[in-house]
């Protein structure tokens, strides 16, 4: 056997072992220990060798582009996560990498030196970490044995790397298997005990935006046991179709609800919740500000809240219409029908049978330029003109482009969205193009289906194409001409049949001017330009504030008093539409019980940009602002913010929306309060 640590040989040898809780500290020391034991016979049957030197070698650079463009989403995904955890261990000398299902380092972020530290011992983007290849080590033994590990100091096999201390958790996909690791390594004297239960909440959160991200068009309901958990990583997520079925359950959700995806989907919402889905989409829709208290057929009792994605910027936030509206469910029905509709990531839940289909004008409201642009939309509806949207950011660019895919004769085929300024430029082909089986080492066995075809029969709805690479601009170019796509490493052409809808917030004439876009393309994208208006020079604003208050409090006689309408219609508006929405959401938690939308129910800063005055009644004192100055980081020293913000929601819920009442709970101010809802630190 390899040499292990001193602690790890003693604690293997002790005659207690058999009498050791595995639960508790001892047990999961010996866990660990057990753990390390079994990679270092794993790297000794590989023909690893202690005195193994350094592979500094990565992968050769197409091979490592192929792997980044086949991670394109976890990198997304993962990339503001990183940011948050660098900031936690960055004080430390650590660095944060981000590897793949196959152990291959695709990024790694650190600061002060230790960038040249990862330089030093290979830890950088193209180089494998996998057992086979670094023997043991977090990375490479977190995705053999599909648990959070630390390996630290001489617990390395390879003794190259015994100046290292490394944890390391794995990132699993809506069904369970694994796509990549998270990991923090630094110098062995950084070691902290703490580091892996960082990483380990940090990898639950992009699992959780990977799932969201998946069952984005379909319905969610977000529980757990404690209703303050709800919100943070922690929490569990079940998506389910339109008809009922369950589509897939978290890894949060699976242990809270100790099932696995694949029994969960065969037992049905009834034998899970031991209600059919109807009656539990009732109840969670009747639940107002606070959790929907569950008790589950065990006996336990969860809280949930459900949720129906939003599709663009505060346009239509309500739950679906009540089952009963949608069909009649027999005595005896299943949850799991039979034969599973087919769906698609891009789709929306199918809409009412029997209605009709949503209606452009709906756009319109009571405004001039609003129905003008839904009068030209409606003119090149279904004659396979492009359209082109222009607009500031937050405009209701992606909502129009819906709108339109829905009253056209292509609603009941997938509408997908691509937004060109969130995919990194090596990894946008991949992205729009696909990529076939084989194409690269590690691909997907069935390969990946590109955007443009996902969108077959459908709409595609480009958004920032100004910030689109000239390479690929080019090669979409191409496509629309003739009509046919070539995915990464294959010679076969896809026909493709789409609607094309392209946006951009970006002056595209002033683009092609200084040779940023291409004439030619700007030419086959724009057969119609419309331009949205800015919220500031819309006349229904009005209108649109008491929809959205309507949709955040749908069982409230709640209203915009004049006052604070006035100053809206006053109001610049920055983000448009977007913000709106954002204030309108966060006034209607704090309004509680309350009958009419005032400025105490505003962020400071906002009333600021209003130019109005918090009342007195409600303003925090020096001596207050003081106290809670010293007594915010211990009330809110979480590593994980979206904890704070969610037991901030559930104490305002609890206090019936008094801020006052919440902040003496929680021994926060009320400007903390008010800064957490706006997503501030």
């Amino acid at each position: 056997m390899n040499k292990l640590s001193a602690r790890t040989a003693a604690n293997l040898s002790s005659s207690h072992f058999t009498n050791v809780d595995i639960q508790g500290p001892n047990g999961l020391q010996l866990q660990h220990d057990l753990l390390i034991q079994d990679s270092h016979q794993r790297c000794t049957g590989l023909g690893l060798h202690l005195r193994e030197s350094l592979d500094y070698s990565a992968q050769a650079q197409a091979d490592f582009k192929l792997a980044q463009e086949r991670c394109a989403r976890l990198q997304a995904q993962a990339r503001p996560v990183m940011e948050m955890l660098l900031d936690q261990v960055s004080g430390t000398g650590n660095m944060v990498c981000l590897a793949d299902a196959q152990g291959t380092i695709l990024m790694s972020a650190g600061r002060g030196g230790a960038m040249e530290f990862a330089e030093r011992v290979a830890l950088r983007p193209g180089v494998s970490w996998a057992e086979s290849s670094k023997g043991t080590n977090a990375v490479g033994t977190a995705l053999i044995t599909e648990t959070d590990v630390y390996v630290h100091a001489d617990e390395h096999f390879i003794r190259a790397n015994q100046i290292l201390t490394c944890s390391a958790s794995p990132i699993m996909d809506h069904s369970g298997n694994v796509i990549g690791v998270l990991d923090v390594t630094g110098d062995q004297s950084s070691f902290h005990p703490h580091t892996l239960a960082l990483v380990k909440v940090a990898a639950r959160s992009i699992e959780n935006y990977w799932f969201r991200d998946h069952f984005n068009r379909q319905i969610r309901m977000h529980f757990h046991l404690q209703a303050e958990l709800i919100g943070t990583v922690a929490e569990g997520v079940i998506a389910m179709g339109p008809d009922g079925r369950i589509l897939g359950i978290n890894r949060a959700g699976l242990a809270l609800l100790g099932t696995s995806n694949a029994g969960a989907r065969v037992q049905g919402v009834r034998a899970i919740f031991g209600m059919g889905f109807g009656e539990l989409m009732d109840r969670l829709r009747s639940s107002s500000l606070a959790p929907l208290a569950l008790t589950l057929p065990n006996g336990q009792e969860i809280f949930a809240r459900a949720q129906l994605s939003d599709l663009s910027v505060g346009q239509s936030f309500a739950m679906p219409p009540p089952l009963g509206q949608h069909r009649q469910e027999s005595v005896g029905q299943t949850d799991t029908p039979t034969a599973p509709a087919a769906s698609t990531q891009a789709e929306l839940p199918p809409k009412k049978p029997n209605s009709p289909p949503p209606d452009l004008k709906e756009l319109a409201r009571d405004d001039a330029t609003m129905r003008s642009v839904v009068d030209q939309v409606s003119r090149v509806l279904d004659r396979d003109i492009p359209l082109l949207i222009l607009g500031d950011t937050g405009t209701g660019k992606e909502f129009l482009a819906h709108a339109m895919h829905r009253a056209s004769l292509r609603h009941e085929q997938a509408f997908v969205a691509v937004n060109c300024a969130s995919i990194p430029e090596t990894l946008i082909e991949s992205e729009l193009f696909g990529y076939e089986e084989g194409a690269f080492t590690g691909a997907k066995r069935r390969g990946a289906t590109g955007k443009l075809v996902q969108a077959h029969g459908g709409t595609l709805f480009l958004d920032e194409i100004g910030d689109m690479p000239l390479s690929m601009q080019a090669r979409l170019l191409r496509v629309l001409q003739e009509r046919k796509v070539v995915p990464l490493g294959s010679h076969k052409a896809h026909e493709v049949d789409i609607s094309l809808v392209c946006a951009t917030h970006r002056n595209l004439r002033e683009m092609i001017a200084q040779g940023l876009f291409r004439e030619d393309l700007y030419y086959r994208i724009n057969g119609l330009s419309v331009r949205l208006p800015r919220l500031q020079q819309r006349s229904d604003l009005a209108a649109l504030c008491q929809k959205m208050i309507k949709q955040f409090a749908p069982n409230q006689p709640l209203s915009l008093s004049p006052e604070l309408l006035k100053a809206f219609q006053a109001y610049d508006w920055p983000g448009n539409l977007r913000q709106l929405h954002n204030v309108l959401r966060t006034a209607c938690v704090m309004a509680g019980q309350d009958q009419q939308l005032t400025r105490v129910h505003l962020s400071s800063d906002l009333l600021e940009e209003l130019g109005l005055d918090r009342p007195s009644s409600v303003s925090s004192s020096k001596e207050e602002h003081k106290a809670a100055k010293s007594a915010a980081p211990a009330a809110l020293g979480q590593a994980v913010n979206e904890l704070a913000l969610s037991t901030i929601r559930e104490a305002l819920a609890q206090c019936q929306g008094n801020v006052t009442e919440a902040a003496k709970l929680l021994q926060i101010s009320r400007n903390t309060i008010y800064r957490k809802l706006k997503g501030k630190p």
